[in-house]
């Protein structure tokens, strides 16, 4: 799984002109599934995003979760994150996972996000989405879970 983790100011989601999820202050989060993430990498990036501090505290450090500072997770799905565009200049899809199982794991990854006490909107699997965000930083993280080589 990879995730592309944004802290924002605010975000919002549209499908088809109507705002399906939108948060104000938190993290914006692409999603991205490939082909061989366990059902363990589920539990594994909510916490790490309910967790990761990239907020920062009294002392300008970043020390502070979006659960620290009570913020909220816009959770997008985005099977382009398993994209490989080493060769040619069209990008290869290969590696996604397929849409039936990434749907799954996409749900129960905002799931877990709620079950941890985070407010969590999300966007429409498969869906023409327009995300709009005001980055606050700009603080922007990719992380990979320990599945992808």
């Amino acid at each position: 799984m990879r995730l592309v983790i944004q802290r924002v100011e605010r975000a919002e989601v549209a499908v088809d002109g109507r705002v399906v999820g939108r948060i104000e202050g938190g993290l914006m989060v692409l999603a991205g599934f490939v082909e061989g993430d366990p059902d363990s990498c589920v539990p594994w990036a909510a916490e790490k995003l309910a967790e990761l501090r990239i907020f920062t505290d009294e002392a300008g450090k970043m020390n502070r979760s979006v659960r620290d500072v009570g913020g909220g997770v816009l959770l997008i799905p985005n099977f382009t994150l398993a994209g490989d565009a080493a060769k040619g200049r069209r990008p290869s899809f290969d590696r996604a996972m397929k849409p039936d199982r990434a749907s799954v794991l996409f749900e129960e990854l905002a799931s877990a996000l709620v079950a941890r006490g985070v407010v969590t909107e999300k966007g429409v699997f498969r869906a023409h989405m327009k995300v709009t965000l005001t980055n606050d930083g700009p603080v922007t993280i990719v992380v990979d879970s320990p599945t992808i080589g």
